[in-house]
């Protein structure tokens, strides 16, 4: 194992999508990498190409899906003697249909993931970040979060914890030179559509389909991380679409909500 050097982030989700594309951020702006998620061979790859950048990585698999998955992998990082400076709690997953038809394990790998590891990952890391008058954490929600999702009534009430808990945090730790950053992503060209089946949505084949680049949404998302932003929504119609779902009236905005969720 290579013995990181520079300022230390730990990026979950770093196998595929946005998370690679932050570790790539980070790498090219100096820091190390942590990287962590369930699929080894694609991190592998990854972390051969940050060395152009200078970036040590070291490749820590770990399923945040079960429970204790967070303790594990904070774990497995102290016994490395490794300091975490910068945390990018990128994993997340999804899943479309009724509430009452869907699959529990599903609903139950979701809260795990989306809430209760990144939750773990947070209260875990941040205490030594304020020890040492320093640190970034990065936590990503999405567009989601701004209203309440019929057809993936989880996945949207586990972003909207997210952006609720990163904004809450981030007033907390106001003044002890650790900064939280809510990132919001739009639909971005990913393949969480796939595995969360979103892309047999209705929304989909519409006209409000606006899908960014992982690149770009990482680098909006990084340079609000270094600026010390709280909330970070990517491009100007995601922008109107979040704030469009915090204040409409419900009666309105479910309906459509549904009516895009809905499957095709």
């Amino acid at each position: 194992m290579t013995i990181p050097t520079r300022p230390l982030a730990l990026v979950t989700g770093a196998s595929s999508g946005i998370g690679v594309e932050l570790a790539r951020e980070l790498a090219r702006d100096g820091h190390d990498l942590v990287l962590t998620a369930r699929t080894v061979t694609p991190m592998e790859r990854l972390a051969a190409e940050l060395e152009a950048w200078g970036a040590a990585s070291v490749v820590i698999p770990a399923d945040l899906s079960k429970p204790g998955g967070a303790a594990g992998l904070v774990g497995a990082i102290e016994d490395r003697g490794l300091t975490v400076e910068v945390l990018v709690n990128n994993a997340g997953i999804g899943a479309t249909g009724r509430f009452d038809r869907m699959d529990p394990v599903r609903i139950g790998e979701m809260l795990e993931v989306n809430v209760m590891a990144l939750t773990d990952l947070a209260r875990m890391i941040l205490p030594g970040m304020v020890a040492r008058g320093h640190g970034r954490v990065m936590l990503v929600a999405s567009t989601a979060g701004f209203q309440p999702g019929p057809g993936m009534a989880v996945y949207f009430a586990t972003k909207a914890y997210v952006l609720s808990l990163g904004e809450a945090i981030a007033e907390e730790l106001r003044g002890t030179g650790v900064t939280v950053t809510t990132l919001c992503p739009g639909p971005t060209a990913t393949n969480f559509s796939a595995v969360a089946g979103s892309n047999e949505l209705a929304f989909y084949n519409s006209a409000a389909r606006h899908v960014m680049s992982p690149d770009t949404v990482a680098h909006l998302g990084y340079q609000g991380l270094k600026s010390g932003r709280r909330v970070v929504i990517t491009g100007l119609l995601n922008r109107i679409v979040a704030l469009g779902g915090r204040f409409a009236p419900h009666p309105i905005s479910l309906p459509v909500t549904k009516a895009l969720t809905s499957r095709r």
